[in-house]
């Protein structure tokens, strides 16, 4: 890359960190996160341009940004809160194209279920068994259809639902070694179910009331899991697209931003197991009762994965 072309594409994100040095408020982890985007763009014009003013300019930068991080470091009582509120935040913010395309491919995935259970009638015993969806017919005709998240104990339920969202988030990541190609086809696996799932109910007459049930938990679960498989993909395309680093530095990277997106969606996972063990089983509360949880799931992760999220945001570094 020519250097005119260089600062041109980087010039922006280099004021806005400038400009971030100057506040109070930023946490040292937020200036880490832009030490460590500087010392990339450093590391690349001293290759490229070692003896521009440009390459002067990062490292003065950079050497500010080192002394500010280690004169405003705080105590280790404020590290998890800090890891919520701006780690998390910082990596989903500057991440967003590995996350958009976990989102894309669990949508079409969702889509291909669907058609697939609409021009197949053995397609979704195929995806979920024969002895689930004969008991889901047993259940409808007995006018209950969603009966089967008020079988079992509901602690039993809540545990064993976490732990098998919290493996399958963690399998996600660590599949995107892979290429990335692990990741999405666990993502792929994971829509073509929901969606074969969901049409079945449409055949059935029942969509409405199987939509309150399912995103009742649902709306935090497959959320979760699209961010954890927006995690695999990180990992994968460090590996498979190094750009100016070193392969093993930028796999070192990716799996550092894959797991604190991990780390940060278990207390999701716990959330939606706890609702999907405690509260989707109650079809008799009223409809205002029952949208309350799916709305505010959903305003929760509009706030904090999408407006708050925003915040941490530096241009060039996605």
């Amino acid at each position: 890359m020519k250097e005119p072309i260089f600062i041109l594409k980087n010039q922006e994100k280099w004021q806005i960190i400038e400009q971030e040095m100057t506040k109070t408020t930023v946490s040292p982890d937020q200036l880490a996160s832009y030490y460590k985007a500087l010392s990339d763009d450093l590391s690349y014009a001293q290759t490229f341009y070692p003896d521009s003013e440009v390459t002067l300019f990062l490292n003065s930068l950079s050497i500010k940004y080192h002394k500010k991080i280690y004169s405003t470091k705080k105590e280790k009582t404020s590290r998890i809160k800090d890891f919520w509120l701006y780690e998390v935040p910082y990596e989903i913010a500057n991440n967003k194209r590995q996350l958009f395309y976990a989102f894309a491919v669990f949508l079409v995935s969702c889509i291909i279920g669907a058609y697939s259970a609409h021009n197949d009638g053995e397609f979704i015993r195929l995806i979920l068994g024969d002895g689930y969806v004969n008991m889901t017919l047993e259940n409808i005709e007995k006018g209950k259809p969603m009966d089967v998240y008020a079988s079992g104990d509901p602690f039993e339920m809540f545990y064993q639902i976490s732990k098998n969202n919290i493996t399958v988030s963690l399998y996600a990541f660590v599949m995107g070694i892979f290429s990335s190609f692990g990741t999405g086809f666990i993502l792929f696996k994971n829509g073509v179910m929901l969606g074969s799932f969901q049409y079945f109910f449409y055949q059935k007459g029942i969509l409405g009331p199987s939509l309150l049930s399912i995103w009742t938990h649902g709306t935090l679960e497959i959320t979760a899991i699209i961010f954890a498989g927006g995690a695999g993909f990180i990992l994968g395309n460090s590996f498979l697209f190094p750009k100016h680093k070193k392969r093993l530095e930028s796999l070192k990277d990716g799996t550092n931003s894959g797991l604190k997106i991990i780390v940060g969606l278990v207390p999701i996972f716990l959330i939606a197991g706890f609702l999907e063990g405690y509260v989707t089983r109650q079809v008799d509360w009223p409809l205002t009762v029952r949208l309350f949880f799916i709305l505010g799931s959903l305003s929760f992760i509009i706030y904090y994965y999408f407006i708050y999220a925003n915040k941490f945001s530096v241009k060039g570094v996605s």
